[in-house]
């Protein structure tokens, strides 16, 4: 299912800011592993050209340790893409296809190099960043491992999550016309 536009990420922004946010990290990079930053104005410099570029709040990056995380092109990757925003109103429908999103995984098609492809699964921050956004009872845990009384180990199901962040949201959550 696709999602409204207002909901989906802004993929096509993400990609065209890609390969200067990547540059500007790398060089970055090759200025601290040559000359050090000690007194962090090189650090100021990027994340005041990653704000002017991006109007995002750069100090949420780990900037310094990214090659310990997920890599650069990662990090450039979520700088890049727009936050989401605050809707109205957010179908069952789109509810469950975002829960379904960060549950499941699908296989790439086979040759789909695409920016949308390789970065796909690098979009969980945004989706939870839009369920807390949106959704009063949302909790990064329903997500986790749960244990019953009995000790034993089980996973909310995509419908049993999607039930629990849309419940009691009162006009936020709608059947979609």
């Amino acid at each position: 299912m696709e999602l409204r536009e207002e909901i989906e990420p802004k993929l096509e922004i993400a990609e065209k800011r890609f390969p200067e946010i990547l540059n500007l990290i790398m060089e970055f990079s090759e200025f601290l592993d040559e000359n050090g930053d000690e007194d962090g104005q090189e650090y100021q410099n990027l994340t005041r050209k990653l704000h002017l570029l991006t109007n995002k709040e750069i100090s949420k990056f780990n900037i310094h340790e990214y090659y310990e995380e997920e890599g650069a092109e990662v990090l450039a990757f979520r700088i890049g893409l727009p936050d989401p925003v605050k809707s109205d109103q957010v179908s069952k429908e789109e509810l469950l296809e975002i829960v379904s999103r960060l549950r499941n995984f699908e296989e790439p098609a086979e040759g789909d190099e695409s920016f949308a492809t390789q970065f796909k699964y690098h979009l969980d921050d945004y989706y939870h960043q839009f369920l807390e956004l949106n959704f009063k009872r949302y909790r990064f845990q329903l997500f986790n491992r749960q244990k019953d009384a009995n000790g034993n180990y089980f996973d909310y199901s995509v419908e049993e999550i999607a039930e629990k962040i849309g419940a009691g949201n009162g006009p936020t959550l709608k059947e979609r016309k």
